[in-house]
């Protein structure tokens, strides 16, 4: 829970921790990466996001950075426990009224001691897993902490919801063919229409929300109950996701080079930059999980180099694999979910390839709709928490599961188109958990730091965007982010 002070968990060496990232950044996102940046050209594309993912990993670096401060808050508070247990002992043999002038002034001096005896350095050690939830408790007053909860419920709303629409869209996109049942799913240069016919007298439409029907009646009890992923899940899934990530890129890569690449894209077009800014957004959202991720690493003395290391390897990976598929397939005919387009006969002449890479995100996203539901279910919980209070059973186990899973399902009925959803994402929500949070988290835990340890306290994971210039610049793009897709949606539908 987003909420809660949980335990660290295995320890993993700092490599391992690095995979991990990787795999939790490059996720759905990088899927439809392809379509956005052949709608916004190549140029525009590459510089939008080598800019977003400094961007991210500047917001990693104060998350980190507040990490620690949390940590140092958590052990301080152990200290000075312990050390009134040990002055209850001490005392128990004496007069209450006993206390001599030396007594006291060591009791006075004893905090400052403390500080330079365990030195700063061992304060901010990131052992505690404090969740990004905990961390707005401790730093934020009342309103920020609720800011913080309505941000993140609306975008795992937002994620469930793409998760929602991504199952039954792949799963219709494979089934169904506009001119009949045949094997090798989506046609070369076709555009389907929900109207057109899937099964006999069933639309394309009918068939996906039979698909959406389904995923709901299946995956939708795990909302009511808890549900954790296990180690050999986690395994399964990372190896079928980056299987599936090297056949495309490989098959893009031999008909590009066998001279049947059929992209041209522009250099640039502004137009489809709104879309653009918000997958790129939603493919480098992480912060929220950091405390997870970065918590149980062994060793974290270059910590901040390893992180960098992730987001140059991320960069590189997303780029490879946006290039191959502009330039392989036409800007047109590319599909919201880039797996799908790989279901056809004339790229993929081996059927069991074709269904891999066509089902893929299907096993993939499956696996992780539970665990998110569970968490926006655990964040209701949290934001309307009282203190000593406890829900009533109805409330517990079929109030807060419901509105859980309702609105998502809803969306996702009305609407598949998943660039729109991921833009939409990764604009709002996504701008307020990447940016605008971490931004205001590690403003405020630095004035909290100074006012508790002083200025000699020195937390050895600060950001290496220590100035304040940093915080303000990243307040203002989040703001300006916000601003410009705002506009851009107004604009563009008062055009239509």
């Amino acid at each position: 829970m987003a909420g809660e002070i949980t335990e660290t968990g295995e320890l993993y060496s700092p490599y391992v921790g690095l995979v991990y990232m990787f795999n939790l950044i490059v996720g759905t996102g990088a899927l439809t990466m392809p379509k956005a940046f052949a709608t916004a050209g190549w140029l525009v594309s590459l510089v939008l996001l080598v800019f977003l993912g400094f961007m991210s990993f500047v917001t990693t670096t104060f998350m980190m950075e507040a990490m620690a401060a949390a940590n140092a808050q958590l052990h301080w508070k152990r200290m000075e426990n312990s050390l009134e247990e040990e002055d209850e002992d001490s005392s128990s043999g004496s007069d209450s009224d006993a206390l001599t002038q030396d007594n006291y002034e060591q009791a006075e001096k004893r905090p400052i001691l403390s500080v330079q005896r365990h030195g700063s350095q061992h304060l901010f050690e990131i052992t505690d897993r404090v969740e990004m939830g905990q961390m707005a408790s401790m730093f934020f007053n009342k309103v920020g902490v609720n800011l913080f909860y309505f941000c993140i419920i609306i975008y795992l709303y937002e994620d469930l919801a793409i998760y929602a629409a991504a199952v039954p869209s792949s799963l219709m996109q494979v089934t169904c063919s506009a001119v009949g049942n045949d094997s090798c799913g989506v046609e070369a240069h076709t555009k389907h229409n929900d109207t057109d016919p899937c099964w006999g007298p069933l639309r394309r439409v009918d068939a996906y929300r039979i698909y959406l029907a389904v995923f709901t009646l299946l995956l939708g009890p795990f909302t009511f109950f808890d549900v954790q992923k296990t180690k050999y899940l986690q395994i399964l899934t990372s190896l079928m996701r980056w299987i599936a990530f090297a056949i495309m890129i490989v098959l893009a890569l031999v008909r590009i080079g066998h001279g049947q690449g059929e992209g041209h894209p522009p250099a640039a077009n502004f137009s489809g930059i709104r879309n653009l800014f918000g997958v790129c957004v939603y493919s480098f959202m992480c912060q929220h999980s950091l405390p997870s991720l970065i918590t149980p690493i062994s060793s974290k003395r270059h910590l901040t180099r390893l992180v960098f290391l992730d987001y140059v390897l991320i960069l590189a990976f997303y780029s490879l694999l946006s290039f191959t598929a502009i330039f392989c397939f036409r800007g047109d005919s590319l599909l919201d979910m880039y797996a799908l387009n790989f279901a056809r006969c004339d790229v993929v002449g081996l059927a069991a390839v074709r269904y891999f890479l066509g089902l893929f995100p299907v096993f993939t996203i499956s696996t992780n709709f539970p665990i998110i539901a569970v968490t926006l279910r655990n964040n209701w919980k949290a934001l309307f928490h009282r203190e000593g209070g406890t829900y009533p059973w109805v409330v517990d186990r079929v109030v807060f599961p419901t509105i859980t899973l309702v609105p998502p399902v809803l969306v996702a009925f009305f609407t598949h188109d998943l660039e729109s959803l991921v833009g939409i994402t990764g604009a709002y929500a996504g701008t307020g958990i990447q940016y605008a949070i971490p931004a205001f988290l590690v403003h405020l835990c630095r004035k909290d730091t100074l006012l508790a340890f002083g200025s000699g306290a020195v937390n050895k994971h600060r950001s290496p965007f220590r100035h304040t210039f940093w915080v303000g610049f990243v307040l203002l793009w989040a703001l300006s982010c916000f601003l410009f897709v705002t506009a851009n949606i107004v604009l563009s539908e008062t055009k239509v």
